[in-house]
């Protein structure tokens, strides 16, 4: 097995134990977890702008939520850097307009981990590795 990068959602239904996070889904996270779970800190972002903007609700205040979620066994905060950031400009079209899908796939490429979505766009992006 090896270290796997959850999309946003994916961890927020994790971290939240949410109806969404299927059996399926649950299965693919445990058969990798002790290898690692990536989280790209876009995500962080990500969430915070979710919150920010009443999309997402969560049990505890943003800065809290975060703290926590990151520091769940076997999650790894992948930063952003120089090269990710280019490659999400420089995706093979067509790509969705999506600045943090287009980070978390580039983060996916440059560091050669497999992404786990339930995003439909993503899912349908041949450019990507995908867990399934």
């Amino acid at each position: 097995m090896s270290v796997i990068l959850l999309d946003t959602h994916i961890w927020v239904w994790l971290t939240c134990q949410t109806p969404q996070m299927t059996p399926r889904l649950q299965q693919l996270i445990q058969q990798h977890e002790d290898d690692g779970l990536a989280v790209s800190v876009i995500s962080c972002w990500e969430v915070a702008k979710l919150v920010q903007k009443g999309r997402l609700k969560l049990h505890l205040p943003i800065t809290d939520w975060i703290a926590a979620a990151v520091q769940r066994p076997n999650i790894q905060l992948v930063s952003l850097t120089t090269e990710i950031a280019i490659e999400a400009c420089n995706l093979p079209q067509p790509f969705h307009r999506d600045p943090a899908d287009e980070l978390i796939v580039a983060t996916s490429r440059i560091l050669k981990l497999p992404l786990l979505t339930a995003d439909s766009k993503i899912l349908a992006y041949p450019h990507v590795s995908l867990l399934s």
